[in-house]
């Protein structure tokens, strides 16, 4: 049994890319949702969308790749369930000097670094994409 789904989501992205899938099917929850939606605005991902099985239902992503090379370089985890890694909004990370994203949950729903900067907010790292 995972007892961290979002590191089981990120995982899963980063293997079908590694094995040049074009589709990953990922089990949906609100916040599985959220990042899918911020990883599609900036342009990781082509598109997505939430398909309804009378459970939890599931997210297909349609993964991004440009002459054969994933657009998603890594995608790792920061804060898991054995440690929780939480920042301010003054110490909000720069994921490769503003080329990457970091991904926060926040009061205010999931947000980038850059929109938690300008909103003022903290919160847990979830993860860096670039």
């Amino acid at each position: 049994m995972n007892t961290d789904p979002i590191a089981d989501y990120l995982t899963r992205v980063r293997n079908a890319q590694m094995a040049g899938h074009k589709v990953v099917e990922i089990p949906a929850s609100n916040i599985k949702k959220e990042i899918t939606k911020i990883l599609e605005d900036k342009g990781y991902i082509l598109s997505h969308k939430c398909v309804e099985d009378g459970k939890q239902g599931i997210i297909k992503i349609a993964l991004k790749y440009a002459n054969n090379v994933p657009a998603i370089r890594k995608i790792e985890r920061v804060s898991t369930p054995g440690l929780r890694k939480y920042c301010g909004a003054t110490e909000l990370p720069r994921v490769l000097n503003g080329l990457g994203i970091a991904i926060i949950s926040t009061s205010r729903g999931v947000l980038t670094d850059k929109e938690a900067r300008k909103e003022g907010v903290g919160g847990e790292l979830i993860c860096y994409v670039y």
